[in-house]
């Protein structure tokens, strides 16, 4: 399946955890997570102006006697889902997220590995709101990509990217957006810089690019005005004035980017040393022999029922090597576990690319696992 990517268990706790961050700062920051198809009728795409701006990039193909493609994009379906009920001014920013899966047709020899390919997931959102809006929910997604490159720590460029030579809408309309953006930016206080005719052919965007451990760039994080897509759906709201009805502004926004170019980039970005939140092998309960056997299961049993990713060597190797391969596994975390341990209730502690041991309880150890997750987010 070229440009398709496998997970084994590893990596898919990897990727889930990255989205299982995303979303419980969804819940802080007032998004609202929504479901939408994989398959459109292409005359939705029609309306959307991906038809003719974008089909070379899509996946399309015939159901009875119609024409469907497969969604390189989540924006056309919020449209829908935003004008599918009266919407009132109180109701906004409404900011819809959406992991759903994308398709974009690449050509074959611009796959490369995690960082392109042709299926993936995106953080994607959606805000709908008022003009008088724009700059506040602007700066509030700069923040939030902020908050999270921190966590990460990347290094990162913000880059203006302007009208291209195929684009919707009048020049006027892409001025009053380009400003909008500039504004946004020069409050954020970091510095940019404009990127000429790179923007989407709806509106005007913000990219951000992230650099990995080998120096080079990658686009992540982008964040896109759009005046377009809301008049095309003819999405309106009640303004304050009930018997008028106002146009909504649409920004697009997505921090992670591809959830698989992420993966690429912190991959390289830890050298396959994961923090703790993010690991899939934050611990493993080695034992020093069979006759500690019973006690090593009953570590490992509590430690995984708090919620931990906790494996365990029960083979009859020496301690050295089950620890020397633990070490080359990368786990966060060696806990061996012998008669003196089995005697006392206790560890030893050893953490990753640190020579000496600890004694501790269990309970210990699982509230020292809390707090180093809770200091990441």
């Amino acid at each position: 399946s070229p440009g398709s990517c496998f997970f084994l268990p590893n990596g898919a706790i990897i990727y889930n955890k990255l989205m299982d961050f995303l979303r419980k700062e969804y819940r802080e920051r007032g998004y609202q997570e929504v479901l939408s198809p994989n398959i459109y009728n292409m005359q939705l795409w029609e309306t959307s102006g991906h038809a003719a701006n974008y089909k070379d990039n899509m996946f399309v193909f015939e159901i009875e006697k119609q024409e469907f493609g497969l969604k390189p994009m989540n924006c056309p379906g919020h449209c829908l889902m935003f004008g599918h009920e009266v919407r009132s001014y109180r109701e906004l920013p409404l900011r819809m997220a959406d992991f759903g899966v994308l398709h974009r047709n690449e050509l074959s020899g611009a796959l490369t590995g995690l960082t392109r390919v042709r299926r993936f997931q995106q953080d994607d959102a959606h805000i709908f709101c008022t003009e008088s809006q724009i700059k506040d929910e602007v700066r509030a997604c700069l923040e939030f990509i902020d908050y999270v490159y921190k966590i990460f720590g990347f290094e990162y460029e913000l880059e203006l990217s302007t009208r291209p030579e195929k684009y919707l809408g009048d020049i006027e309309t892409w001025n009053k957006a380009e400003q909008q953006l500039t504004e946004a930016l020069n409050e954020f206080g970091k510095p940019w810089k404009i990127n000429e005719a790179d923007g989407a052919f709806y509106g005007p965007k913000i990219d951000i690019g992230v650099f990995d451990a080998l120096k080079r760039k990658f686009q992540c994080a982008t964040l896109q005005l759009d005046f377009q897509l809301p008049l095309r759906f003819k999405l309106t709201y009640s303004a304050e004035d009930e018997a008028k009805l106002e146009r909504p502004v649409m920004i697009h926004r997505a921090i992670l980017g591809s959830v698989e170019r992420m993966f690429a980039i912190l991959l390289e970005h830890y050298n396959g040393k994961w923090p703790l939140w993010l690991s899939p092998r934050q611990a493993i309960v080695c034992c020093v022999s069979a006759n500690s056997l019973t006690y090593a299961k009953e570590v490992h049993a509590q430690i995984r029922a708090a919620g931990f990713h906790v494996d365990i060597d029960m083979t009859d190797r020496t301690i050295q090597k089950k620890v020397r391969e633990a070490q080359l596994a990368q786990f966060n975390y060696i806990l061996v576990v012998g008669a003196k341990e089995a005697e006392s209730g206790k560890v030893s502690l050893r953490v990753r690319d640190r020579a000496d041991l600890s004694t501790e309880s269990i309970a210990d150890v699982i509230a020292r696992f809390n707090d180093e997750v809770a200091a990441f987010q």
